[in-house]
C-alpha cells in the first residue's frame, strides 16, 4: 500500500514527507491513470465467497508483470460494496502472465474493487477502481452512525476509539486506541510492516484515501499499542468512511467508523473557545499550578 496520509492515490516520496500529500487526490475514481488499466475478468458476479480475476494493462496494451512491492506486497485490493458495507483488504495472487486472482465474499449489490499498485518504473504508487455488478436481492444499508468507537470480537471484545479531526486540506493527527476488555492493547503485531493499516473511503463517489502510521515497528521509537497514529489530509469537506486492519493474536481484525470533517472556522472556534475558557480563569490556573508544585514539593 502506499505510504500515504490520506491522499495517497497519487503519489508518495517518503515515510517522513507529509507535505507531498497535502494536495493530494483521491485515488481510485477511475479504472485507468498513467497509461495503467484494471480490467476484470467479469464485471458481472454471483453472490457468496467467489475467485475473481483480473489483470493491470500497460500502455503498450500488455498485462504488467513487474511491481515494486509496497508494504511487502505488489498489490493491495481493497473491495467494498457502493453502500460502504462489506469492506474487505486481501492480497491476491499473480501467475508469471499478470493474471491476478483472489477470493471475495460478495453480498449482492454494486461493488467497487481498488488496485493499489506501484509499478517496476513508474514514480510512485497509483490506485486504480473498477465497478462489479453482484446479483441478487439488494438490500442497500444506510450509512453507519458517527460514533468515535468501533466495538468488534466474536464477543465484543475489543474496542477502538478514534481521537482527532478529519480536516479538509489540512493535515492532522488521528489516533485509534485499542482496547481489550477494558484494558489497553499493548502488544499488536506488525501487519504489512505496520501496527495498522487505515483505508478512508468518501462517502458519496468512494474516492479511495490510502493512510498509513506515524512510525513502524522496530524503528525504537513506535510502541507495539495501545495507540495507532496517523497523519491524515481529506482533499475535501464531507463524510468519510475509515477502516483499520491491525493484528492481535494473530487474527486481523477491521475496526470500521463514520467522520465528517471540521472546517477550519469550526476547528478555530473550538480553539478559541477553548482559549478563552482558560483566559477566564487565568489567575486560578496559576494558583492552581503553584499549589501543584507546592504540593509536589513534598514529594
Amino acid at each position: 500500500m502506499s505510504e500515504q496520509h490520506i491522499g495517497h492515490g497519487s503519489h508518495h516520496s517518503g515515510h517522513a514527507d507529509h507535505s507531498a500529500h497535502a494536495g493530494a487526490q483521491p485515488g481510485g475514481l477511475s479504472v485507468a491513470q498513467d497509461g495503467y488499466t484494471v480490467e476484470l475478468d467479469s464485471a458481472i458476479l454471483p453472490a457468496g465467497v467467489q475467485t475473481i480475476g483480473f489483470t493491470v494493462v500497460g500502455a503498450d496494451g500488455r498485462a504488467v508483470t513487474e511491481f515494486v512491492a509496497e508494504h511487502e506486497k505488489e498489490l493491495h485490493f481493497i473491495a467494498v460494496r457502493r453502500d460502504t458495507a462489506g469492506f474487505q483488504h486481501v492480497h491476491p495472487v499473480r501467475d508469471e502472465k499478470g493474471h491476478w486472482t483472489v477470493e471475495l465474499d460478495l453480498q449482492p449489490g454494486d461493488w467497487r474493487f481498488f488496485t493499489d499498485i506501484h509499478p517496476a518504473g513508474h514514480d510512485g504508487t497509483i490506485t486504480l477502481g473498477i465497478d462489479a455488478a453482484v446479483g441478487g436481492a439488494y438490500a442497500p444499508q444506510p450509512l453507519p452512525e458517527e460514533t468515535g468507537v468501533a466495538v468488534l470480537g466474536e464477543k465484543g471484545e475489543y474496542s477502538v476509539a478514534l481521537a482527532g479531526e478529519l480536516r479538509p486540506g489540512v493535515a492532522s493527527e488521528l489516533t485509534l486506541t485499542v482496547s481489550r476488555d477494558g484494558g489497553p492493547v499493548t502488544d499488536l503485531q506488525p501487519y504489512l510492516a505496520a501496527y495498522g493499516h487505515l483505508v478512508a473511503l468518501r462517502v458519496g463517489d468512494l474516492g479511495y484515501l490510502h493512510v498509513h502510521p506515524e512510525g513502524a515497528p522496530g524503528d525504537g521509537v513506535t510502541a507495539a499499542g495501545p495507540g495507532i497514529s496517523f497523519m491524515a489530509v481529506a482533499p475535501t469537506a464531507g463524510t468519510y468512511r475509515l477502516f483499520l486492519d491491525f493484528q492481535h493474536e494473530g487474527v486481523v481484525r477491521t475496526a470500521e467508523f463514520t467522520v465528517r470533517t471540521v472546517s477550519e472556522s469550526a476547528h478555530h472556534a473550538g480553539h478559541e473557545a477553548h482559549a478563552g475558557h482558560h483566559g477566564q480563569h487565568g489567575q486560578h490556573g496559576q494558583h492552581g499550578q503553584h499549589a501543584e508544585h507546592g504540593h509536589h514539593g513534598h514529594h
